[in-house]
């Protein structure tokens, strides 16, 4: 890692993961892999705030402790990539498996339990489902019938909101805001 951390993948340790190469990483990493409308990738890190801005909406008093884990959902892609969730099925329990030990390690680090409630899991869940739902009909080309059978419904986000997270930002302005929102959630 930049920070100099080096992780193990099959045996991740908390001590070894930096909140800087998560920013910086999922900042790198390009959501439908790159197949998105922009000047810029649409990229992780910019998801993962998009998914906390629905999380918020729809559930404006949620803890800030279950906000972090929503922004922190898909962190372990910062060492391991996104894939489409078609070829992660493809690959099965094996990419999984590593998946839950870093999503745990990085938990740990971060003062979350390693495995989040049911209840938890499934409210992040929607989140990140009305996000894909966004970013599917503004920015990967899906029709609103095909996000709605795969995604489920709009999360009807205000339109400056909209506007403001469905655009592709750069590398650097993704893992700044990233920076910032992680900063802001802690206690």
């Amino acid at each position: 890692m930049l920070s100099g951390r080096r992780l193990d993948l099959l045996d991740p340790s908390p001590l070894d993961i930096e909140i800087a190469d998560i920013a910086h990483g999922l900042a790198r990493v390009a959501r439908w892999n790159g197949q998105t409308k922009g000047a810029h990738i649409f990229s992780v890190a910019q998801h993962t705030l998009l998914v906390e801005a629905v999380m918020r909406a729809q559930s404006p008093r949620v803890d800030d402790r279950i906000r972090l884990a929503a922004l922190l959902h898909d962190a372990p892609e910062y060492v391991v990539g996104d894939m489409i969730s078609p070829f992660k099925a493809v690959l099965g329990g094996d990419y999984k498996a590593v998946e839950k030990r870093l999503l745990g390690a990085i938990h740990i680090r971060f003062g979350l339990p390693p495995v989040l409630s049911a209840q938890i899991e499934r409210q992040i869940k929607a989140a990140d489902r009305g996000a894909a739902y966004l970013e599917a009909t503004e920015l990967a080309g899906f029709d609103q019938a095909e996000a709605k059978r795969l995604f489920g419904r709009d999360p009807g986000l205000p339109d400056t909101t909209r506007q403001d997270y469905l655009t592709p930002w750069s590398a650097a302005k993704a893992e700044k805001r990233f920076l910032a929102r992680f900063k802001a959630l802690q206690p």
